[in-house]
């Protein structure tokens, strides 16, 4: 135990910035983050331009940011740290659970989105997997997006074939659910997704989940409710 515990200390933390214009919502995700294991806050902005400056000089992992900023749209700023800053990641934290937006925010380079009214353990979750170069998106607001395709695509048209594995593994990702919940339950190793993932994208020739969603639905791979995992 003494040994893993000291492999734990030893591991690089994930550095955050925070970017949002209310101080006291602020200070709430910071307690939130200041008690997540391997994370750190490297520092907090109140507008899109402070932000950016942050970036340059703190070099954070990731950055949450907000939509509402008062300089500057916060899908703006996403597209200024994609272009500037590829190796940064941001996750979206919003109020806005729209489908379109969604997927404009997607459009503009973001790794994640969640709203502020979920539970303090998903922001955790999105913050690990963003970390570990994978896209998150909160379950809820995957349905409707998968509800949105549904209603834009009502035809099925053909695509590349897919082992049925990979079937199953696309219709768990546009499900919402990360590498690992899609492991356990196809009881494969997390590699095997892994390669199953990368392998439905180069098929596919797709690089996001906003993607993947709208080809699922275009090609009637998914049903409007979510996936049954079972």
């Amino acid at each position: 135990m003494p040994e893993r515990t000291g492999k734990l200390r030893g591991m690089k933390k994930l550095r955050v910035i925070l970017a949002d214009d209310h101080a006291l919502v602020r200070a709430g995700i910071r307690a939130l983050i200041e008690s997540v294991p391997g994370v750190a806050v490297a520092g907090e902005a109140g507008t899109g331009k402070e932000a950016l400056i942050l970036i340059g000089k703190a070099a954070p992992d990731i950055v949450l940011l907000d939509v509402a900023l008062p300089d500057m749209s916060g899908l703006r700023v996403a597209e200024r740290i994609a272009a500037d800053f590829p190796g940064v990641k941001v996750i979206i934290l919003s109020m806005h659970q729209g489908a379109e937006f969604v997927l404009q925010a997607f459009k503009a380079g973001v790794s994640g989105y969640i709203v502020k009214d979920a539970a303090s353990g998903e922001l955790a979750a999105a913050i690990h997997a963003v970390g570990r170069g994978e896209t998150y998106l909160s379950p809820a607001i995957s349905r409707l997006v998968i509800q949105a395709s549904m209603e834009r695509e009502k035809y099925t048209t053909p695509g590349p074939a897919l082992t049925a594995r990979q079937r199953q593994v696309l219709r768990l990702m546009v499900d919402g659910r990360t590498t690992k919940e899609i492991a356990l339950t196809l009881k494969v190793s997390v590699k095997t997704v892994e390669a199953h993932r990368a392998h439905l994208m180069e098929r596919l020739d797709i690089r996001d989940l906003p993607g993947l969603v709208r080809y699922a639905m275009r090609t009637g791979l998914t049903p409007p409710e979510a996936p049954d995992a079972g």
